[in-house]
Parts: structure tokens; C-alpha cells; sequence
């Protein structure tokens, strides 16, 4: 989408991280009006001093949802970070019809599944789900080695194993996240995501671990667009993993003067392929 078509509204479904306020940011430059749906327990408090509104819902009130959409003339809308998928098995969370007959008529309950069944809802209502990456072509990963530290051939050899797993999980919707040792698979990603993958991976490999992280083949950006940042290295720090690959051109890095810092720091390799 081109500066000139950029909308002058658009709503947000904000999820957890500093994705959604990476993408407000970027949105006030281009003098955007952005309306905000954040996630109970897990959109960051600070988008209230950065957005135009804010109201807080629960993943299940889609019908609220629409309807604040709806009310304040709202045509395009954006998600932008991940929303706690331990959310979708609470049994209290509070769940309307919307959401109850969109969630029983799914095939199955895989991540493009769920939300390609809210973006077509979002289109019956008047509203096109734009590409997550909209404003933010300078955040996506450079080809090359990012960091001080180059990967070594035993790494670059686990990473290109790595990448043709992580494709062929993609392409199932499995995950985007694999840890590999030696060639070995320690830990694919599912509905945990990619933190919690590299802590299970982490802790069986012990140390020296390559965590591989791609698009999948036929992605989707409307939504679970590839995103590392800081919490990445962090996560990778506590289990002594060695290396991190992600694709280029295709991969969001939160605050990347200081993932790269952070990955410097610990001795771990940040390569974009």
C-alpha cells in the first residue's frame, strides 16, 4: 500500500510485546488515526499514552469487538502481536456467541485457521485486515550477520538442516520456531510459541543450541508474522543457546540496536538468511 492510500483510520487488535507499539508509533508519523483494541492481560499499558482510544477486551468478546469498530467508523484493521494462546483453553474466560459460533465452526484449531476465520468475519462487517508489517519495512531483518560473532560451520550446517524443518512445520502450521543440536531436532514450536520453545529445546540440548526461525511458505501477513527482539536473546541466554537464524526480509527485530547488544554480550549469533 502506497503513502497516498494509507487509510486515515485504522483500528488495532493489539496482543502482548512491543510490536503493537512499535506499529502506533510508526502510525502517528504518518498522521494515522489509530483506534486500539487491547487484549486483557496481554497489551501493554503504555499504549494508552501512545494510541487516539484504547478499550480492553477479552479474546472471546468478538462481538464487543465489532462493534467498538463498527461505532468509530473503523475500514481497516491491523493485529499486531501475539495474543497468550493458553487463553483458548481458560475455562472462565468470558466467551460470547460471536465468538462461540466462529471457534465451533473451525476445521481445527491451527493458528491461520483461527485467524483467517477472523479476518473473513471482519470482511462481513464492513473491514479489511491489513498486512501486519504495513509502516514497518525498516524493523524486518537485513540479509547477513547481524552480530559480532559469525556462525560457525557446525552452525551454519544446523541451520540449514534447521530451515528445511522449520518449512516443512510452516507449511503444516505447526510453528515457525525449531531448536536443533548436531542435526538433530531437539524441540519444534507449537501453540506454546517461540519463548517457550527455546526454553524446552534449550534444556534438553544443555548448550550450544541453534534456534531456527522462518516464514511459512505460504504466509499469511495479515497475521503471525515472524517477530524476535530482546525477550528472544534473553530466552536464549538462560539456556546457553549459541546461534539464532531468521529469514530476511521476512522476519520483524524488536529494538534491534539492543537485541543485537544483548546477543553481542551473551557470544550468540543472530543471522539473517
Amino acid at each position: 500500500m502506497n503513502a497516498p492510500q494509507l487509510p486515515k483510520t485504522i483500528g488495532l487488535i493489539a496482543g502482548n510485546g512491543n510490536f503493537p507499539l512499535m506499529f502506533v508509533r510508526a502510525a502517528k508519523v504518518q498522521g494515522i488515526q489509530v483506534i486500539v483494541a487491547a487484549v486483557k492481560g496481554d497489551t501493554s499499558i503504555l499504549i494508552h499514552f501512545m494510541a487516539d482510544q484504547v478499550a480492553w477486551f477479552s479474546p472471546g468478546e468478538l462481538k464487543k469487538l465489532f462493534a467498538y469498530f463498527r461505532a468509530r467508523d473503523v475500514h481497516h484493521v491491523l493485529m499486531a502481536g501475539q495474543v497468550n494462546p493458553d487463553n483458548l483453553f481458560k475455562k472462565n474466560m468470558p466467551v460470547d456467541a460471536e465468538f462461540r459460533q466462529l471457534f465451533d465452526a473451525l476445521s481445527d484449531r491451527r493458528c491461520d485457521t483461527i485467524f483467517g476465520a477472523i479476518a473473513d468475519r471482519l470482511k462481513a462487517e464492513g473491514m479489511e485486515l491489513l498486512d501486519s508489517t504495513l509502516l514497518l519495512n525498516e524493523f524486518l531483518a537485513p540479509r547477513g550477520t547481524l552480530t559480532r560473532t559469525a556462525p560457525t560451520t557446525e552452525q551454519l550446517d544446523d541451520v540449514t538442516f534447521g530451515i528445511n524443518i522449520a518449512k516443512q512445520m510452516g507449511g503444516l502450521d505447526v510453528g515457525q520456531t525449531v531448536v536443533i543440536k548436531g542435526k538433530a531436532i531437539v524441540a519444534i514450536e507449537a501453540m506454546e510459541g517461540t519463548d517457550r520453545c527455546i526454553q524446552r529445546g534449550g534444556a534438553i540440548a544443555r548448550e550450544g543450541a541453534v534456534v531456527v526461525k522462518t516464514s511459512k511458505p505460504k504466509q499469511d501477513n495479515r497475521f503471525d508474522v515472524p517477530v524476535i527482539g530482546p525477550r528472544t536473546i534473553m530466552n536464549m541466554k538462560k539456556v546457553h543457546a549459541s546461534c539464532l537464524a531468521i529469514e530476511a526480509g521476512k522476519t520483524l527485530i524488536i529494538d534491534r540496536d539492543r537485541t543485537v547488544a544483548l546477543a553481542d554480550q551473551a557470544g550468540i549469533c543472530i543471522l539473517a538468511a
